[in-house]
């Protein structure tokens, strides 16, 4: 990174933290606690809305540095899929989700102290994923793993869930949750 300041990963995702650490980055976690609002009803600005209000919420912690915040949002026919409620919604979904392609925008958003401001630079990344068709049987199998819970979409590529992709287009790693080839350039430029 240009500015050798120290970097503050905005999210408690054990994912995003290692995917920071396979680049070789040095950070330190500040946790977000700010409410994933946004306004727009265009997938990938919400994701971004997302991720900008989760580094002004680290930034107003923080007196210096540059804070890397990001959100993955799962989309089907226009439809944003978050995080499941519970077990039936992670159900809803992936019954959704089975069979087809779908999208997954993940907005990223880069807060650099520089002198008495903060400048705040996003963009999103997007990666289509196509599921193979699975059963009642099979999706309620997932879900009792537990691994469901805590993604967007109701699933984790990286995981057991592997076995149900048929293909993907775009970057991998913005699948897991932060698309780290391109974070890394747009901290260099």
């Amino acid at each position: 990174m240009k500015s050798g300041k120290e970097i503050i990963l905005a999210s408690a995702s054990p994912r995003r933290q290692e995917l920071l650490h396979q680049i070789g980055l040095d950070f330190v976690v500040i946790v977000s606690d700010s409410e994933e609002e946004y306004m727009s009803d265009v997938p990938e600005k919400a994701a971004e809305e997302i991720s900008l209000g989760k580094a002004r919420n680290v930034a107003e912690k923080c007196e210096s540095g540059t804070i890397i915040s990001a959100d993955t949002i799962v989309v089907v026919d226009g439809k944003i899929l978050g995080k499941p409620k519970n077990e039936k919604d992670a159900f809803e979904m992936l019954k959704e989700l089975q069979g087809r392609v779908h999208k997954v925008i993940t907005g990223v958003t880069i807060a650099a102290f520089e002198k008495d401001e903060i400048k705040y630079r996003s963009f999103h990344e997007t990666t289509e994923v196509e599921i193979y068709p699975m059963s009642d049987e099979e999706i309620l199998e997932y879900i009792s793993t537990g691994d469901p819970m805590d993604k967007a979409g109701s699933y984790g590529i990286q995981g057991t869930f592997a076995k149900y992709i048929k293909g993907i287009v775009g970057d991998y790693y913005n699948v897991v949750g932060l698309p780290v080839g391109r974070l890394y350039h747009e901290l260099n430029t």
